[in-house]
């Protein structure tokens, strides 16, 4: 009866364990995706987009040197493995520096040549080819949504935007200083993320007048990301300001929420580092933030007196949930992190690039789910 009744206990326990552990090998985690093999070191990634599944889009630099420009870079995932394609025709050294797209078969990709030129490349479903860029302008960034495509750039050294009409760019007027990052939700329903002499600033274009907001008023903050989940709940992220202190001092992070009255700090459990992405879920509230170069303060006393932070916050209406990138064999933390829903599901990548060895940096591309 003993041996039965042990039997039994054992029997319960290896059952439950197997439950817990199939359990932990379900629970979702960032992890790391290999790029391909022809991507030669001192590579790094820039930017991402994904239509699904099995299909994204990530763009950067291949082979950049201490001396040398680099070359284009483009990567395509087919639901597998990262695979890198051919760019028939272009043959400049340089950066490609974003991309977006309105669908699979409209992908445009913002870059700079090695001689500070504009370059911009569209795929057509079919083949990457270089297409014409704005006269005159520095192109930074490429921003597609609600049907629409943006340009963010400088003209002259004035800050200039400029939207796909289905067969040229026009100009848009944009708003006071400088713009970094937008959320298009239509042609008249625009949020613009950036700084002025005044601080960081967010400022909304309903198709004929920008009307901005300075959500964090000390010298030297900006936000580069802004994300519009309704009107009355709109979210930024960038750097808060500091005054003096030494060359290197860590700036701490800047995130603000407008509830529909006014623009609010939120607190994120990081003292140091830079929002660099704000990411949806499915349904268009807040799933991710993503903190560059994160650290906290240690213990008191403690040596060194700073630890690293999260890397990733996400976030369930409430409170943040605390997520690091994981360690890559022979690569140090992420410089630069930037995230890339995917359409309909929970699943979300992070791209940019890592310290590499001996002060060399690497590219990087992580996955969540």
């Amino acid at each position: 009866m003993a041996r039965r009744l042990l039997l039994a206990a054992l029997a319960v326990a290896m059952t439950v364990t197997a439950h817990m552990s199939s359990a932990a090998a379900e629970t979702p985690s960032w992890h790391h995706v290999p790029v391909p093999a022809q991507v030669r070191p001192q590579a790094g990634l820039n930017e991402a987009v994904a239509f699904g599944s099995d299909q994204a889009w990530a763009v950067g630099a291949d082979a950049v040197g201490r001396e040398a420009p680099g070359f284009p870079l483009v990567l395509r995932w087919d639901g597998t493995a990262w695979q890198r394609p051919s760019l028939p025709g272009v043959r400049w050294q340089g950066e490609l520096l974003s991309v977006a797209a309105t669908s699979p078969t409209a992908v445009w990709a913002v870059g700079r040549d090695s001689e500070g030129g504009a370059r911009l490349l569209r795929y057509d479903g079919t083949t990457w080819g270089e297409s014409r860029p704005p006269r005159g302008v520095v192109l930074t960034k490429v921003v597609a949504g609600g049907r629409e495509t943006w340009l963010i750039g400088s003209r002259d050294g004035a800050q200039v935007l400029l939207r796909w009409d289905g067969g040229g760019w026009r100009d848009v007027p944009a708003p006071p200083g400088a713009v970094y990052g937008l959320h298009i939700l239509a042609a008249d329903d625009v949020w613009a993320a950036g700084a002025t002499d005044s601080g960081a600033a967010v400022a909304h274009w309903d198709g004929k007048a920008w009307q901005q907001t300075v959500v964090e008023g000390f010298p030297r903050s900006a936000v580069g990301s802004v994300l519009a989940v309704s009107p009355t709940e709109v979210w930024a992220g960038g750097t808060a300001g500091f005054v003096g202190g030494p060359v290197g001092r860590p700036i701490p992070p800047l995130l603000v929420r407008w509830d529909g009255q006014a623009w609010n700090r939120v607190t994120v459990p990081t003292d140091f580092g830079s929002v660099t992405s704000l990411t949806p879920t499915a349904s268009g509230s807040l799933a991710w933030v993503s903190v560059s170069r994160s650290q906290k303060w240690g213990p008191p006393g403690g040596t060194p007196p700073l630890v690293p932070g999260p890397d990733f916050l996400a976030w369930n209406g409430q409170s943040f949930t605390e997520y690091g990138e994981p360690a890559v064999a022979g690569e140090g933390d992420s410089s630069v992190l930037r995230l890339t829903p995917v359409p309909g599901t929970a699943t979300v990548w992070s791209t940019g690039r890592a310290d590499g060895p001996g002060g060399t940096f690497a590219p990087r591309i992580l996955r969540f789910g």
